[in-house]
């Protein structure tokens, strides 16, 4: 039980660290007209990250049911 929770721990701090390192790009320059707006494609690291924090969010969830499941099993 208590390697579960370590390991949640652990997938929440790569999950916040994932999300923080992608970049939207706009920064100030939104605010004053310098933004490009359109949409393009991801390529390499961005796309890597993208992927790396959606199976992140995914294993973050099924640890947080395992857990559940273990402690109201053990009641």
């Amino acid at each position: 039980m208590r390697f579960l929770l370590v390991l949640q721990a652990i997938t929440a701090l790569l999950l916040i660290v994932s999300i923080l390192l992608q970049n939207r790009g706009s920064g100030l320059g939104g605010a004053f007209g310098g933004d490009f707006g359109g949409y393009y494609t991801k390529r390499g690291i961005e796309k890597f990250l993208i992927y790396g924090t959606v199976a992140l969010a995914v294993l973050f969830f099924v640890l947080a049911l395992v857990n559940v499941r273990l402690a109201t099993a053990t009641l």
